[in-house]
């Protein structure tokens, strides 16, 4: 069996993100980035699998992106990956998460794996929707925010538990397939710097959207959007004080909420 863990690099959440001048982007000089939380799940998920399971031959971290990327490869690597693949090129930055998901379905079935693995979103753009795209474009089923995973014996299905509104279910589904990963299904241990020193000798293929199969035609055919106009969100009103007794205040704040606030 073959596991791939497909990742995502976005900016750590305590960076102060600033919009850039021509409102197209975030400024990225100086971010710091890092491996996105969600895809934390994933990795560490395929890494015990790995160690409990005498089937599981391989785990391979993917990432496409510019080429500091590179370094959520490394990480995933030092926890406990075998090797890496790296799409490099700015164009993702640009792509929405059809169009990504179209080019990477083109390198996971050349790859052959059996297994994929992938976080529930993203912490950037929060859309959660390259997991469901990308099993669609397999066509493979898929189960999205699981907090369980158990592999069967024969290594030929799973069942994955998930929390609904209210509840929770647990579903069975034969392999191939992929499986988006929520907070509470494992944590990511944290990599020690042997493991560290170690991934820098574990094999990373490097390659271009120009090695992608149609990669061209395979973006343009599922469309596209866009994002024209990044801008940080408005400013708070200032607040008010309220003077006076408590009975005639209690009158004024629930006017204040229900006129002007709109909150009852």
């Amino acid at each position: 069996m073959k596991i791939l863990v497909v990742l995502k690099q976005v900016p750590d959440s305590t960076t102060n993100v600033k919009i850039r001048p021509d409102g197209e982007d975030i400024e990225r000089a100086g971010v710091k980035m890092v491996v996105d939380p969600f895809a934390e799940f994933a990795i560490e998920q395929a890494v015990l699998l790995k160690e409990k399971r005498s089937d599981v031959e391989s785990v391979t971290a993917l990432v496409a992106g510019p080429a500091k990327a590179a370094e959520a490869l490394r990480t995933a690597l030092a926890v406990g990956a075998d090797d890496g693949i790296h799409i490099q090129d700015d164009v993702f930055d640009g792509l929405d998460e059809l169009q990504v998901a179209a080019a990477l379905a083109a390198v996971i079935k050349e790859g052959g794996y059996d297994l994929v693995f992938r976080g529930k979103q993203e912490i950037d753009l929060d859309s959660g929707a390259l997991g469901p795209a990308l099993a669609e474009a397999l066509d493979w089923p898929h189960v999205g925010a699981v907090t369980e995973f158990a592999l069967a014996e024969d290594g030929k299905s799973f069942v994955a538990g998930r929390r609904v509104e209210g509840a929770e279910e647990k579903v069975e589904v034969p392999l191939p397939a992929l499986v988006t990963c929520e907070k509470g299904l494992c944590e990511m241990r944290y990599p020690s710097l042997p493991n560290l020193m170690k991934a820098k000798r574990k094999p990373v293929k490097a390659m271009t959207t120009a090695e992608v199969a149609g990669f061209a035609e395979l973006t343009a055919s599922v469309g596209g959007s866009k994002l024209h106009q990044f801008a940080p969100p408005p400013e708070r009103p200032p607040g008010r004080i309220l003077q006076g007794e408590a009975e005639e205040t209690a009158k004024e704040l629930v006017k204040l909420l229900r006129e002007e606030a709109k909150a009852i």
